[in-house]
């Protein structure tokens, strides 16, 4: 009989250490673990099984510096990486007799890693000299009794650490690990079977009722592009997914989660046998498609309108492809949360909403884990985040434990989300990981923990939501603010093709009302829109990427542009063909409000004279004659005056600007109230330098403690000059050395009968970790200042009373941020820039940084861009600021590129003489006359005497606007709507019978309202519809006297299915 084992007094540090030093090969050799650039390499491999091994499992491993993937039959059928702990392919759980002994596989391996192939850091730069090798190629018998055994200690393990000395459970697990130590000898498998009856009688002590629930699932985030170019993501989502396909297949329990409907199609396109696979366990629950967005999209700079159409092709691909659509909208890894996010949610069949992101929170932890989102509107979505504060877990003791002691929300749900697999470049979740997973699903110590899926987590949240709490407005993440500014120039494309896109839709759509025989580019317009779309992934029109992938985007810029102004060539002939004007131009006018500007028009002979045109809203008017610019001058012309000390006076009659002899603002003036903007003793147009050197995250991150660092540019007195001398137009411009490397040269530029001044601005820049701004110091005092964001705008501080406050010292916004007081405020406006903020009573627009990780040659050389500053009565809310809010990106953009365009480049030469850049229509002269496309034919433009109007949604409510003066210039009602887009619908198609058009409103004030739509479209039937465009059964709008009513309520976006007669031929 074996001699009793003695008890021993156990040492904590001793028995632990004993434990964890026996799973190491230092204790025992017995081997049982078994954990140039984007060029691939294929290797043809050559096996031959021993006889010896029959009925034993069989793996092929493979270690190789680049990610891996193993072909078998033609078809792939494991991924391979060493970083996320996938080295071998399981030939055959059992060797049978009558397998075959001798197979060929073949291995693509890919020169670089999980994350890229960075020199020295993760974040760096492509090391361009990196080489790659392949260290293991072999066959090996896999022990699934050792396997279990390693896995039951790491587990007791991690519970007699995470426990901690001074709980019960803890002591127990470490016991039980030590007895397990005695009875285990590597040397005779026999004994693994004493050592996993011990761990499994320690698992199977059952929790309570009470314990916490983990609803653990497989998951996988690919960036779309990021450390590493577009095509490598192809690969590694099948590199991913192939290897969540053998976990599906031998753990029928498993479910792994996958978003963005993009990377599915890539692995359509591309590999088609695995997608079949991946369809067939969509069928059977384990492969669930989540997020309902084209990409996992950036939550701060795409528009409302691109926001919408993330989730229209996303929803509409999974619906097609997977037999239904998402209802979480799935972003754990995006730079923040627009707040209208949870408005586009809802009305995109989407009710919950998971991300991770704000974990990250420099300065405040965020309070909440489980909640309420309350949008801009006031549309909720229940949004959780998983308290391990990870989409990349490993299914460890630690990570359990920490999901449950860092939930904010104890007492309030009972449930949380585990994520687990390895992530930002791919690889997911491991058998191992499962194991761990499926050992700990009810043990005494731990929370309760299930393989579960997102709809079982939020159903579980639901039924428990009684006393979660909410958050209203935005997720801020107090971290990457850089993001808003770095890559200018991806930022500039993004925000010119999201407007060329809503010109063609609404020219082809206005096309398809008038022409019979005009074809509505739909297949054209989707594959646009998937580019722009791709673009706006969290990781590329950010600009945290890598040189090839911003040099990519610029490409897609590129495409969008081209083949978009095809398409508004094509659609702009169609709906003015015959109309000529007088000189053989005519403009056009794609915005939903009357325009008045002035416009560089070529002239015979390759001049260009300027014009002061006007043009109905959603339509077009001739070009005026050349005979006839004289009569277009107004009563007040511009004046330009240069004064004996080298300053120079732009007036208008509507402001009056003061530049001194260096090109910075000494005074703003509106004429009518004569009210100064500019802060006493202060300059605008005031250009500082920051030092710009983050903690890590170089091309996202901007520190606090930059503002420390501000030196003002200061120019030499004398290099302002007079550009153009008055009359439609009056101008000064200036250079400025920035620093030895860059420079800058600036037209400062006021129009006749325009309320804001531009500054158009050409930069070589040329630094290393700066950070470029321009200020403007405003004579206006409030606490809080107004930022444009997706179909709204709102407030943020412009104190610092908390850390809340201070953590928000640099921000986004879209085109406009004002600062007002009552009465009276002061709005910067621009083309093409995100980053702004106000402290105090200075408004700041960033506009360069310079980073040099992951790409460093970020930003750098010539940038063009024009930002305009405008003094205006009343609150910042009002309708100048939305309307020429618009502007500066559609400047001289009127006519949206007809038959004939011509795009004059304004140069930036010494003369400085700036011309507008001014597409037009070339026609044959012949009579002309405005014409709005939607008016009805009985109605008269109120701005144009005799010419049919085509009356905005906007401009005509049933409440007068409150805010009097505010208006346009003799205007007493307020425009609360703006109409973004009208497009033909996704799904629909056009027929003999009547063609349906998606006009898409919101309310932009933010005010109850109620207004008349007015068209001259031959409307059949309206019919109020979600953003996917599905009718509301209880929407039908009636459509009396060419008009129907509309009733909004703050920050509502809505949307109507228009369905129209066929036209006549």
């Amino acid at each position: 009989m074996a001699a009793a084992v003695v008890p021993a007094l156990k040492h904590w540090r001793t028995t632990l250490e004993r434990a964890e030093k026996f799973v190491s090969p230092v204790y025992s050799s017995h081997d049982c673990n078994l954990r140039s650039r984007w060029w691939t390499c294929w290797f043809r491999v050559e096996l031959t099984i021993p006889e010896a091994w029959v009925g034993q499992e069989v793996h092929f491993r493979w270690e190789s510096d680049g990610e891996g993937m193993v072909w078998r039959d033609g078809e792939p059928v494991q991924g391979l990486t060493k970083e996320g702990e996938k080295t071998s392919y399981v030939l055959t759980e059992r060797l049978g007799e009558g397998d075959p002994r001798s197979l060929t596989l073949y291995v693509e391996v890919a020169c670089s890693g999980l994350l890229g192939a960075g020199k020295g850091t993760m974040i760096a730069a492509p090391d361009p000299e990196k080489m790659f090798q392949v260290s293991r190629a072999e066959l090996a018998l896999f022990h699934q009794d050792v396997h279990k055994l390693l896995v039951d200690l790491e587990l007791l393990l991690g519970m007699a650490k995470g426990l901690g000395e001074d709980n019960q459970r803890s002591f127990q697990a470490l016991y039980t690990a030590n007895q397990i130590v005695n009875v285990c000898d590597p040397a005779q498998p026999e004994t693994f079977l004493m050592a996993q009856d011990l761990a499994s009688k320690f698992f199977g002590q059952r929790g309570g009722e009470s314990q916490h629930t983990i609803h653990a699932m497989g998951h996988c985030h690919i960036d779309t592009a990021w450390l590493w170019p577009f095509k490598e993501t192809v690969r590694k989502c099948a590199r991913s997914w192939v290897t969540a396909v053998q976990l599906m297949e031998r753990n029928p329990e498993f479910i792994f989660v996958c978003s963005q409907a993009q990377q599915l199609e890539w692995v359509k396109n591309q590999y088609p046998g695995l997608y079949s696979r991946l369809q067939e366990f969509a069928c059977r629950g384990q492969f669930v498609p989540v997020g309902g967005t084209w990409v996992e999209m950036d939550g701060n700079l795409p528009s409302g309108e691109a926001m919408v159409r993330q989730f229209l092709q996303g929803q509409n691909f999974f619906l097609q492809e997977f037999g239904k659509m998402c209802s979480e909208f799935w972003l754990p890894d995006s730079f923040g949360y627009s707040a209208q996010l949870p408005q586009i949610m809802c009305n995109c069949g989407i009710r919950h909403f998971l991300t991770q992101k704000l974990s990250w929170n420099l300065v405040n932890s965020f309070p909440h884990h489980t909640f309420f989102w309350e949008g801009l509107d006031g549309s909720c979505v229940l949004a959780h985040f998983p308290p391990g504060d990870s989409y990349g877990m490993e299914g460890s003791v630690e990570e359990v434990l920490k999901t449950v002691a860092k939930n904010r929300d104890k007492g309030r749900t009972n449930h949380s989300a585990f994520l687990f697999g390895f992530g930002d470049g791919g690889g997911g979740p491991t058998q191992t990981m499962v194991d761990r997973l499926k050992r700990l699903c009810n043990t005494d110590g731990l929370p309760r923990v299930q393989l579960s899926s997102p709809g079982q987590l939020f159903s579980a949240l639901e039924s428990d939501s009684g006393q979660l709490c909410t958050w209203v407005g935005e997720l801020f993440l107090e971290l990457h603010n850089g993001t808003y500014t770095t890559h200018a120039q991806i930022k500039k494309g993004n925000r010119e093709c999201e407007r060329i896109l809503h010109d063609v839709e609404l020219l082809s759509s206005l096309a398809l009302v008038r022409s019979a025989q005009f074809l509505y580019p739909a297949a054209q317009l989707q594959d646009l829109w998937r580019l722009l779309l791709l673009n706006q992934f969290h990781d590329v029109v950010t600009g945290s990427c890598i040189q090839l992938v911003a040099e990519e985007a610029m490409c897609h810029y590129e495409d969008i542009r081209s083949h978009g102004n095809t398409l508004l060539n094509t659609a702009a002939a169609a709906l003015c063909a015959g109309e000529p004007g007088p000189e053989g131009l005519l403009i056009v006018n794609t915005l939903p409000w009357k325009r008045t500007e002035v416009l560089a028009l070529p002239r015979p002979g390759g001049t260009h004279s300027l014009a002061l045109v006007t043009v109905p809203s959603m339509g077009y008017a001739p070009a005026p004659a050349l005979t006839s610019l004289q009569l277009l001058l107004p009563q007040q012309p511009v004046f330009v005056v240069r004064e004996t000390d080298g300053s120079v006076t732009l007036d208008n009659g509507i402001i009056r600007v003061k530049l001194d002899p260096t090109g910075r603002l000494t005074s703003l003036v509106l004429v009518a109230s004569d009210r100064e903007a500019i802060a006493e003793g202060a300059v605008g147009n005031q250009f500082v330098l920051f030092d710009d050197v983050p903690l890590y995250w170089d091309a996202w991150d901007v520190m606090d403690y930059h503002l420390e660092t501000r030196k003002p540019v200061l120019g030499q007195a004398g290099t302002l000059a007079v550009g153009t001398e008055g009359g439609v137009r009056g101008s000064a411009w200036f250079l400025l050395q920035i620093s030895p490397n860059s420079r800058l040269s600036q037209e400062v530029v006021l129009d006749v009968g325009c309320p804001y001044v531009r500054f158009h601005t050409e930069v070589h820049w040329h630094e290393d970790h700066k950070f470029l701004k321009v200020e403007f110091p405003a004579r206006v005092r409030s606490p809080q200042a107004t930022y444009e964001v997706q179909f709204g705008h709102l407030q943020r501080p412009t104190h610092q009373n908390t850390s809340w406050d201070w953590a928000r010292f640099e921000v986004w916004a879209h085109r406009w941020m004002d600062l007002s007081e009552h009465g009276f405020g002061l709005a910067l406006l621009n083309d093409c820039k995100y980053g702004a903020s106000v402290r105090g009573s200075v408004l700041s627009l960033s506009l360069l940084r310079a980073p040099k990780a992951p790409d460093a040659t970020a930003d750098m050389g010539r940038h063009e861009f024009t930002y305009a500053l405008m003094p205006h009565k009343g609150e910042c809310y009002l309708a100048p600021s939305l309307q020429t809010s618009v502007f500066p990106s559609q400047w001289g953009k009127l006519l949206p590129y007809a038959p004939i365009s011509f795009c004059t480049t304004r140069p930036f030469p010494a003369s400085a003489q700036a011309l507008s850049r001014t597409p037009v229509l070339s026609k044959q002269p012949t009579a002309s006359i405005s014409h709005c496309w939607f008016c009805p034919p009985q109605a008269r433009c109120p701005w144009l005497p005799g010419v049919p109007s085509l009356c905005p949604p906007q401009l005509w409510c049933w409440r007068p606007s409150s805010r009097q003066g505010v208006g346009w210039r003799g205007s007493g009602w307020g425009p609360p709507l703006a109409l973004p887009t009208a497009h033909f619908p996704l799904q629909a198609e056009s027929t003999p019978q009547g063609r349906t058009l998606v006009l898409r409103l919101y309310e932009a004030h933010g005010s109850h309202v109620d207004c008349w739509l007015r068209t001259s479209l031959p409307v059949q039937e309206a019919v109020l519809c979600d953003l996917l465009e599905r009718r509301d059964p209880a929407g039908h709008l009636p459509f009396r006297d060419a008009r129907l009513k509309l009733t909004f309520s703050p920050f509502q976006v809505q949307s109507l299915l228009v369905v129209l007669q066929a036209p006549l031929n």
